[in-house]
């Protein structure tokens, strides 16, 4: 079933102009995927490319997929991604011509199933996101792809969809101003750089200090954590970033895009920290609830997360439909 929300409805509308902390009750909690989400990559190859379907099927093996409702994306087009992307780069993705070494740069091999997931799971985020306007929450298993850039991807991210989202939003009036918290264990480089210049979209990135990428860039707010940093200390610094965030007077989002990357865990494979599933579980909790208990909508994204076991990667993923069903379920009481 394709499902596209075109406007945004009435009730959110006057909540964000005229300054209204309130929206309708979460009547509903949305999932957004797509059965064209894995990418067909080598055996051995570092980005596990059917975590995608996997994280479903953790879903369903958990009971939690019952707790949501999926919807699926239409593609996003080329035009729409002119808002964050050079046409050239965009074409050359499209028709599969792009170079040998920007193929290395990105670390996928160019397909028609990469060309047209990427398309795709673009505009999965920004269907969360409108789910999100709408009913408070909602969730995308997928996305979080940081490290693409306005003219080059890079870091297997082909479409920079947080960047995308939130800029269209705001260009079509929808909201006023967006929060990016990226809890990727990388830095979110290629979100910062893109959005530099637009006051209206606040970027905070928490992230490994020694990690990819080597040149780091300048998000709103950086937080560079120490590598084999665990549980306790990462949570205590996630919570004096969303205290700091709430005080900020430049930080007052109407919406916020949560980046989740599991790839903070102790066995992740690209990693440099030592998180447990627990600590996500209590990080993406501690998030969902902090800016649900303000009333700003929160739509989140699965971001990196990296394994030779692929099944546990997805469990990893999972923890955030946990901690929204978690708060969603809280709110309906």
């Amino acid at each position: 079933m394709a499902y596209v929300i075109l406007q945004v409805p009435p009730f959110y509308r006057c909540r964000a102009f005229c300054g209204s902390r309130r929206f309708h009750g979460l009547c509903m909690l949305a999932l957004v995927t797509h059965p064209d989400y894995d990418i067909p990559l080598p055996d051995g190859h570092r980005f596990p490319a059917t975590k995608f379907s996997k994280l479903i099927t953790s879903l369903h093996d958990q009971g939690l997929f019952g707790h949501f409702t999926p919807v699926t994306p239409t593609a996003a087009t080329p035009d729409d991604l002119g808002l964050v992307h050079c046409p050239d780069y965009i074409a050359a993705i499209a028709e599969g011509r792009l170079p040998e070494e920007a193929l290395r740069v990105l670390g996928l091999k160019w397909s028609s199933v990469l060309r047209n997931r990427s398309f795709l799971a673009v505009n999965g985020t920004m269907l969360a996101a409108r789910h999100a306007l709408a009913h408070g929450l909602a969730c995308h298993a997928a996305g979080g792809t940081h490290h693409a850039h306005f003219d080059y991807g890079a870091g297997f991210c082909v479409f920079n969809d947080l960047a995308f989202t939130a800029r269209r939003l705001i260009a079509e009036g929808a909201v006023r101003s967006v929060l990016i918290l990226d809890c990727d264990v990388h830095q979110g480089d290629g979100t910062a750089r893109i959005l530099a210049d637009d006051p209206a979209i606040f970027t905070c990135s928490l992230h490994c200090r020694n990690n990819y990428p080597a040149r780091k860039a300048t998000s709103d707010l950086d937080i560079e954590i120490e590598p084999g940093t665990g549980d306790d200390d990462y949570l205590r610094i996630v919570e004096m970033v969303l205290k700091r965030l709430a005080e900020d007077e430049s930080c007052q989002p109407d919406l916020v895009l949560y980046d989740a990357g599991v790839d903070v865990h102790a066995d992740d494979r690209l990693g440099n920290l030592a998180l447990s599933h627990d600590g996500i579980l209590a990080r993406d909790k501690m998030v969902v609830q902090h800016f649900r208990s303000r009333h700003i909508p929160i739509a989140t994204v699965i971001g990196g997360g990296y394994g030779h076991d692929i099944d546990e990667v997805a469990y990893r993923h999972s923890l955030v439909f946990r901690a929204a069903h978690a708060s969603a379920s809280a709110g309906k009481g």
